[in-house]
């Protein structure tokens, strides 16, 4: 009620589950005859929510693509021009830190700009509420951050935290954006300093950026970091919670600014649309392994050719051996320790992604 959040009746079922539960009564499950008795004992109704600001004058699907998104972009850059969305995954059968159910997934809230040149930090939204795999991590410098909902969706109020973190990251910037999104019950609409906030009418949503190729290339990508996983050479099993979210977070870096400009421009939220098809081919975002050889010898050429004059045993023994795939991996996998729990910048990440990255690309040339 504080949030001025709608209260519909699987949030009270589940509050009823919830109080039931810490009160240690085995009350029945709350059916939705449960439900009406509560509502007629207390004289509770169901209500239609309040319209939103905007709600009375919500303009067709054709007057709103042909009069009005034209008449919002040219008041923003493309730079300034944001639209988000959902999208989920699934976690790896067996992975440490998830819960008991089999298919458990991820709710992900990804949000970006017109021009492709920011993307905001992803959003997971998952089942368990502590994740054991999550302790002793500075979450509030991870480039990603996670949340626990209801069936590991996004709620309404999940959604109005994140729009207000949001809203005060275009504070910071001196920025007022504009933010396209779908309507929907998990998404109310807030009052914002800096975001104005702009619901696509129902008949054009199918039109998201997200939905012209977004969400499926990060998937992608998802899905070539989860088959990249070694599990004889890091010495690990299935990927944890924790490394799923830093796959995604690796992943969304992956996903080219040139392909989420295309995307915008597919669904028509740029004041060029049209001018280019999208194009899901994402520019190498990888060094080559000739380029990572380009300053060193190549291979074989380093002249193996013994004990070199004045050179004793005991200076060759000195020298430490070549370590081994397994020992490298293990070695990445402390250092990311320490920066989930030392880091002060959420910048570090990208550091440490693309040496873990040229560090595969070495092992598996």
């Amino acid at each position: 009620r504080a949030a001025d959040l709608p209260v519909g009746r699987p949030l009270l079922q589940l509050r009823a589950r919830h109080l039931a539960g810490a009160l240690a009564r085995p009350d029945p499950e709350p059916s939705g005859g449960w439900l009406a008795r509560l509502g007629a004992r207390h004289g509770l109704a169901g209500k239609k929510p309040p319209a939103e600001k905007g709600d009375a004058e919500q303009p067709t699907a054709e007057h709103w693509a042909g009069a009005v998104l034209p008449g919002l972009l040219r008041s923003y850059a493309p730079a300034e021009i944001f639209s988000c969305g959902e999208t989920a995954v699934l976690l790896p059968a067996g992975a440490p830190g998830k819960g008991e159910s089999t298919g458990e997934r991820l709710t992900l809230l990804l949000c970006a700009n017109a021009s492709g040149s920011e993307k905001v930090p992803l959003r997971a939204v998952g089942d368990s509420p502590r994740p054991r795999c999550l302790r002793g991590v500075n979450l509030e410098q991870m480039p990603w951050s996670y949340r626990a909902g209801s069936l590991a969706g996004l709620t309404a109020q999940l959604f109005a935290e994140w729009l207000r973190e949001f809203n005060e990251g275009m504070r910071r910037q001196g920025k007022s954006v504009l933010l396209l999104l779908a309507k929907h019950e998990a998404h109310p609409y807030l009052q914002l300093s800096n975001v104005r906030m702009v619901f696509v009418p129902p008949a054009t949503a199918l039109a998201q950026p997200l939905d012209r190729g977004i969400a499926s290339d990060l998937k992608g990508h998802y899905r070539r970091r989860l088959l990249r996983w070694l599990p004889a050479e890091r010495g690990a099993g299935q990927p944890s919670l924790l490394d799923v979210l830093h796959m995604l977070a690796q992943a969304w870096g992956d996903v080219h600014p040139g392909l989420i400009a295309s995307c915008f421009r597919a669904a028509g939220f740029t004041a060029d649309a049209g001018a280019e098809a999208v194009s899901l081919t994402s520019a190498p975002g990888l060094l080559s392994r000739e380029q990572l050889e380009r300053d060193g010898d190549p291979a074989g050429a380093d002249g193996d050719e013994g004990m070199a004059e004045g050179e004793d045993a005991g200076e060759l023994a000195a020298v430490p051996p070549c370590p081994s795939e397994r020992e490298v991996w293990r070695s990445l996998a402390t250092l990311r320790r320490y920066l989930e729990c030392q880091a002060t910048s959420p910048d570090l990440f990208q550091a440490f992604y693309e040496l873990e990255d040229a560090v595969h690309m070495v092992s598996a040339g």
